[in-house]
């Protein structure tokens, strides 16, 4: 995925988590974060980060945070790429072969997850997680308690029941990482689920980017250690 009119700016501050204050060009501006959890590990005073220009006409502000560098590393901060990239990822053969279809938003019963896909032998719902915490070279997910997370884990493993086959894929939005793991400090009933649902036979899978200023691309699989 690429983005069109990208520019460099300097983090200020996070008044809450919908906008941040940038220095562009030597002048404060007001930027949408696209990505509403916590991110205190990336968003400090000074960093360096991308912010995507938009005609400010049809748009309470000009710009969205797209990401940011985190000492050398760059990582990709929007919220809404991570399906994107799947999918795109999806249709190079990345995950699963000889798909007959892809039907993103999909209904079960009373949910809805992020993919339905068919192959010649198989059904499949997959839900997507993006990843932007990173610690000393490990992945974490979440970054804050997500009851919501708990609840797409547990309806994967109402679906395979009834005989589909069910995917979680956490996509790390960067590259150059050890491993990816639940964070159990954050929310320890998310960590203890999605463990569960690995041995009831949910496909846990983690995979890096490739991720530039303007770009942001599935790399490869990273090891993961429930």
């Amino acid at each position: 995925m690429v983005y069109n009119n990208i520019k460099t700016a300097r983090f200020i501050c996070r008044p809450n988590r919908f906008i941040a204050h940038i220095e562009l060009d030597g002048k404060e501006e007001v930027c949408h974060v696209k990505n509403t959890g916590r991110c205190r590990e990336l968003l400090k005073p000074g960093v360096t980060v991308f912010v995507q220009e938009f005609d400010k006409t049809s748009r309470k502000t000009r710009y969205d945070l797209i990401g940011v560098k985190k000492g050398d590393r760059m990582i990709n901060m929007d919220s809404q790429v991570p399906n994107k990239v799947f999918h795109e990822w999806l249709l190079k053969g990345g995950l699963l072969e000889d798909i007959t279809l892809i039907k993103p938003e999909a209904r079960y019963k009373n949910s809805r997850f992020d993919f339905y896909i068919e192959t010649e032998k198989e059904k499949i719902f997959i839900e997507v997680k993006g990843v932007t915490l990173e610690d000393n070279n490990v992945v974490l997910f979440p970054d804050a308690p997500t009851e919501r997370g708990v609840k797409h884990i547990k309806e994967l493993m109402e679906c395979m029941e009834e005989g589909y086959k069910a995917y979680i894929v956490f996509v790390i939005q960067m590259k150059g990482v050890s491993y990816f793991t639940p964070n159990y400090r954050t929310h320890e009933e998310f960590a203890e689920t999605i463990k569960i649902a690995e041995a009831r036979g949910v496909n846990v899978v983690a995979c890096d980017c490739m991720v530039g200023e303007n770009c942001i691309e599935i790399a490869e699989r990273v090891e993961v250690r429930l």
